[in-house]
């Protein structure tokens, strides 16, 4: 019998950028073009937006609830993002490594740098748009901050555009083209797994 060639290790990918690069989206159509991905829900205490549902969307918990799974270590990682705290639960990106799986994981640029830190191999992508104008006009769509938290998002997010050299990766995504971010992320995927000798990230 002849063996196949060795399937490669699995990745730790990291999907990051500012509030309105359409992260979500572009998330969906690659784990709906490479059935070998996988995703995990991350830990919010939000308020659900319109159409969430909790344990799909994210996992929605109180502040108590959160606190007590950071404090019993169930974190690869959390910040307090926008007055609200987010996290990324360990066992299930464990999970997925352990069977095989390449896991990505969508988070903000602050549990970007963090997961750079903690899990070494990880491959970092940035997921931006053309300009400041494009992410205003995204977020003003989205109808879901006041004012204020609007303003906030936005100067967070020129911050963010303008420091992404630590990433691996930057991809823009054209609102006229937004396939052609998936395929650029699909390809980096494919060419860091043809890297040789890549070990299992350690979480």
């Amino acid at each position: 019998m002849v063996d196949g060639p060795p399937r490669s290790a699995p990745l730790f990918v990291v999907l990051s950028g500012p509030s309105g690069a359409g992260k979500d989206t572009v998330l969906r159509a690659v784990l709906d073009a490479d059935p070998d991905l996988a995703t995990i829900v991350t830990a919010k205490t939000r308020r659900p937006r319109v159409g969430e549902v909790d344990g799909v969307n994210h996992l929605f918990l109180s502040e108590a609830e959160f606190r007590a799974q950071v404090d019993a270590g169930e974190f690869l990682e959390h910040a307090e993002v926008y007055g609200h705290l987010s996290g990324v639960p360990r066992n299930q990106v464990r999970r997925y490594l352990d069977a095989g799986t390449t896991v990505i994981v969508r988070t903000d640029v602050q549990g970007a740098r963090t997961l750079r830190e903690r899990v070494p191999g990880s491959v970092l992508v940035f997921l931006t748009v053309p300009d400041r104008e494009t992410l205003e006009r995204r977020l003003r769509a989205r109808n879901t901050d006041s004012e204020a938290e609007l303003e906030r998002r936005l100067s967070a997010a020129v911050r963010e555009m303008a420091d992404t050299d630590w990433f691996d990766y930057v991809i823009v995504n054209h609102e006229d083209d937004q396939a052609a971010a998936v395929r650029r992320a699909l390809e980096i995927i494919a060419d860091e797994r043809a890297r040789p000798g890549r070990p299992i990230p350690a979480v």
